[in-house]
Formats: C-alpha cells, sequence, structure tokens
C-alpha cells in the first residue's frame, strides 16, 4: 500500500521502496512508494529485505527512475538520475503557546489558594471476628451475625449471603470471581471530598458471586479459583499483603449475573453490612495509627491539567456509582449508565474520598475495583505534583451504541475547550470496545492543541484496533509477562510507577519534548528502559 501524500512528510528519512512495479522515465512521488509503517510485517513475512545502499524517501521525491523496478525493491542510486541531499533536521521547537504558558508559570508570584481539605484518619484492624453485636473496640472488628438477615432484605434479587472472615495466612482456599474489593471509610464530618472520613487500616471487604445455577458473575474472565492465586496482593485495588478479607459471598437470581439488576442487587446488599461497620467506626474512641491530609489546591501559576478517566458504561454489567453518601459506597450515589455516560467532574479529594463504587464485572486483571479509586494512583501523582495544577477528574461513560460513544466524547472536547486545559491524561479500564472511546477522547482533545497521554492496557491481547495521529503518547500498564488478560484480580491495573510515567510523559508534551514513536508490538524492555530513567 502506497504512502499518501498527506503522511509523506513524517516519513522523509525513511528508506525508500517501489510500492509496485515502475517503468523507467517515471518521476517519482509519494504514490509510488510503499507506506513505511508496514516495513516490519513485510520483513517478518519475508517479503522484503532493506539495503544499506538504499536512499530515503526525501532523496528520491522528483528524481528520475532511469531503469525498470520491481514492486518491494529498495531504490538504489544507480536507479534514479539525481540523489537529492538530505535536509538537516531542524531542532524541535516549543509551540509558542505552549512555551509562553509553560514559562509563565515557572515565574509566577500568586500564591496558591486551598480550596478544601480533608482528612483521612487510619485505625489498625488487629482481627475481624463474628457476633451477636456489631463493633470496633481495641482494634478488634466484630460483625453482627444477623446482619447476614437484615441484607437480604436489600434486594430480592439477591437470595443467599454468606460472610467469613479470611487472614493473611489462610488465603489458599477457593473463592468465585472477585466481583469488587471495597474499603471501610464513614464519613465523620463534612460532605464526601473535605472535612474527615474515619478508615479501617488493614482490612477490607471482599464481594463474590455466583447465580443460583451456579454460574459465576462475570463478563470477560473469571478470577475463580484459589484466592491466593486470583488476587494481585498489595496493588491499588486489591487487598494489601497483610490485610485481614472479610469475604461476602453473594448468590443471585438465576440468569441475573449478566444483567446490571444482578451484580448492582449484590452491590446493595454487601453495603448494608459494610455500613453497620461504618456506623460504630464513625464513633470510635480508637487512636488512629496515622492520618493523611489531602488538599484541593489551585496553583495559579502552574499548567492546568486534567484527568480523564473512561469508566464502563455499555449496560449489562458495566456501571459505576458516583458521588454516594458514604465514601465508597451505595446508597445516595448516581449509576453513570442511567446518567447517560456524559462526562461528570469530581475534585481530586472527591475521588481519594471513595467518590466512585465499580459495579463493572470486566476483566479480572484490568479491571479498577472500588479500593483502587480510593487510592487512584493518577490522582495522587497529579494532585501532589508541584508542577502542574489538577483542575479535576472528568468521569466519562463507555456506552455501546457508536453514535453515543462519539456523542459523548464530542461533549468531553468541548468541555475540556471551556476550561483553558494546557495537558490531559486519558485513561480506560478493560480494551477492545472501549478503546474506540478512549482513542476518540484522545482526539477530541488533541485536535483542540492541547498535548495528551493515553493509559490503558494494551500488550498483546488488548493491541488498539482504531487510532488517530493524536495518539502518540501512550503509557502501557500491562503486568502480565505473556501480554494477556490473565483472569488475576487487580493485576493490570494502574500502579504507582505506571502514574509516574504518565505524568512524565504529560510534562515532556506539554514542553515540545520528542515523544518516539512506540515498536510495533508490545516490548516489556521499552516499560522497563523508561522506569530506569525515572528511577523507579
Amino acid at each position: 500500500m502506497s504512502i499518501t501524500t498527506e503522511t509523506v512528510k513524517s516519513h522523509l528519512k525513511d528508506p525508500a521502496i517501489f510500492c509496485c512495479q515502475r517503468k523507467k522515465g517515471l518521476v517519482i512521488g509519494p504514490a509510488d512508494l510503499e507506506d513505511p509503517d508496514l516495513f516490519e510485517d513485510m520483513m517478518e513475512a519475508g517479503l522484503l529485505t532493506l539495503s544499506e545502499e538504499g536512499l530515503t524517501i526525501e532523496q528520491v521525491l522528483g528524481a528520475v527512475l532511469i531503469t525498470d523496478c520491481d514492486a518491494l525493491s529498495p531504490i538504489l542510486p544507480t536507479m534514479v538520475d539525481t540523489v537529492k541531499q538530505p535536509v538537516a533536521e531542524e531542532k524541535k521547537k516549543t509551540p509558542e503557546k505552549a512555551e509562553e504558558k509553560s514559562q509563565s508559570k515557572i515565574t509566577g508570584e500568586k500564591e496558591d489558594k486551598v480550596l478544601r481539605t480533608l482528612v483521612k484518619r487510619y485505625y489498625k484492624v488487629t482481627d475481624v471476628v463474628t457476633g451477636d453485636i456489631t463493633s470496633f473496640e481495641n482494634g478488634v472488628v466484630t460483625i453482627d451475625r444477623k446482619l447476614m438477615e437484615e441484607a437480604l432484605q436489600a434486594d430480592p434479587i439477591v437470595k443467599e449471603i454468606k460472610i467469613d472472615v479470611i487472614k493473611p495466612e489462610e488465603r489458599h482456599i477457593h473463592t468465585d470471581t472477585i466481583m469488587d474489593v471495597c474499603p471501610v471509610a464513614a464519613k465523620v464530618e463534612g460532605s464526601l471530598g473535605e472535612g474527615i472520613t474515619n478508615v479501617l487500616e488493614g482490612a477490607v471487604f471482599m464481594l463474590t458471586g455466583v447465580d443460583e445455577d451456579g454460574t459465576q458473575v462475570h463478563e470477560f474472565g473469571s478470577s475463580e479459583g484459589f484466592l491466593d492465586e486470583r488476587m494481585a496482593f498489595g496493588n491499588p485495588g486489591c487487598a494489601d499483603e497483610e490485610d485481614i478479607i472479610i469475604r461476602v459471598e453473594a448468590v443471585v437470581q438465576r440468569l441475573t449475573g449478566m444483567e446490571r439488576r444482578g451484580p448492582y442487587a449484590a452491590h446493595k446488599c454487601e453495603d448494608v453490612i459494610i455500613q453497620a461497620v461504618r456506623n460504630v467506626l464513625r464513633k470510635t474512641t480508637d487512636v488512629p495509627v496515622r492520618e493523611e491530609l489531602c488538599k484541593d489546591v489551585k496553583k495559579y501559576d502552574k499548567p492546568r491539567v486534567v484527568l480523564v478517566k473512561e469508566i464502563m458504561g455499555q449496560g449489562a454489567m458495566h456501571d459505576n456509582i458516583l458521588c454516594p453518601t458514604e465514601p465508597c459506597g451505595v446508597p445516595g450515589g448516581q449509576k453513570n449508565v442511567d446518567l447517560g455516560n456524559v462526562p461528570l467532574m469530581l475534585s481530586p479529594n472527591e475521588v481519594r474520598d471513595g467518590g466512585i463504587h465499580a459495579l463493572t464485572c470486566i476483566g479480572p486483571a484490568t479491571k479498577e475495583m472500588t479500593r483502587h479509586y480510593f487510592r487512584e494512583p493518577l490522582v495522587e501523582a497529579l494532585a501532589e505534583d508541584k508542577e502542574l495544577d489538577l483542575i479535576g477528574v472528568i468521569f466519562v461513560g463507555s456506552p455501546q451504541v457508536n453514535d453515543e460513544k462519539a456523542f459523548v466524547s464530542e461533549r468531553l472536547g468541548a468541555w475540556i475547550e471551556t476550561m483553558d486545559i494546557e495537558g490531559a491524561v486519558v485513561t480506560t479500564e478493560g480494551f477492545g470496545n472501549n478503546h474506540i472511546d478512549f482513542t476518540s477522547h484522545i482526539e477530541q482533545i488533541g485536535k483542540r492543541d492541547i498535548p495528551v497521554v493515553g493509559v490503558s492496557f494494551c500488550a498483546y491481547q488488548g493491541q488498539l484496533v482504531v487510532g488517530n495521529k493524536y495518539a502518540d503518547a501512550m503509557i502501557e500498564i500491562n503486568k502480565d509477562k505473556e501480554g494477556f488478560e490473565n483472569e488475576i484480580a487487580g493485576c493490570s491495573e494502574i500502579c504507582p510507577k505506571d502514574a509516574a510515567r504518565a505524568v512524565q510523559m504529560l510534562k515532556n508534551k506539554m514542553m515540545g519534548v520528542e515523544i518516539k514513536p512506540a515498536s510495533r508490538k508490545w516490548s516489556q524492555e521499552v516499560i522497563d528502559n523508561n522506569n530506569r530513567l525515572l528511577g523507579l
């Protein structure tokens, strides 16, 4: 396939190869030359061999062919009447707009303004037991056994609820598919994103589910199996290595596991139990082991950036709850599917205070569970970066229908344009269908001359099936050695190292630093080299 006149400028330094047979006397133009993007595949297939004596595209354009040539032949100096001298590459200049803004941010004098403050007080859990009441005293969480009966009243779709406690040394036990990992956090003062929130440290809830026929509640792959083998312990959305896991096993109505109402019902019932623990945590007299101070800060003299998080919204099992009443809770929140998947802005503190409860049952490895949002690495990295002003976090759903995908993506671009944004990071969980939205979001932002970086699982199995010229700065988050969705819960979610690479790439792009094109095939070596450059 010949190169186009629109893309020839980006390939002037690449080898010149005829795409088809050409006759003596031809004046060589772009339509006569093979697209360099296809060279690697052609060489692997044995269809093309490059020559060290071969000329580049810029050396042959406009030259006259003095001999007949076959298809996929490198163009040598002896084949043309003249060889043009290559033009020396000019040093890439930072676009005037970006240069002016970045320089002004360095020397500004206006003082930062704290918009809101959140204090997260952490209380250490030493043990979890079941009993006749729900309490939290001296580090021990007691869960009332009667809560299982109360939880069943939350939704008739759930037919059975079981609770058990799994200590770190007891994890080699069978588990049904892991639907969610949820921290226990309770508002003590203020609303979501400000005031005081009490948090349990050392214990999390884990929701699993099957229907009445024993069918696992999952969509693209199930994480059922031995628990110690089916979760990436220590990753942001998962249980940590020393966490006590409070497992809630839900059995939902037959054939509802693949509908929105099935998983949602399981989450509602689990939240009844979690809420009982929140209520005692809110009033605890224990002494916190640490406090985390989170601030939403307006940095007047720093570049304005935004984090765009594409979340599942394709109906069926793909849904999320935004802005619940309690941190990481269910009641009081709105489901993004019901809102039409249109973009919604949360402050960084609202996200860090449990502003998202994840309902999605997509592939386990790439799923961002509720705990992930509670300690989302990119929110932390961007909010705490002293050189960037994180305006907020935009959540945009991924609809099923292409027309709807285009609509929400266009609204996202139009909204960002009005905000005078100078840089953006776009993330997505999962892969495949939602990559259509993902690349569209990048295009809508990029075509407005806003530097943008994409963050996604692609690797081998999730390679992008669509793209555009603005998707030139991408962060790969795969953690599987073979590049697959390996059905280990939380394995390939965004982790701190991924966030660090994304922030640095965004800064580079905003400053006009050249970003080298990625290789055509996923390579862990590229990721490892970039991590080493950042000292990670």
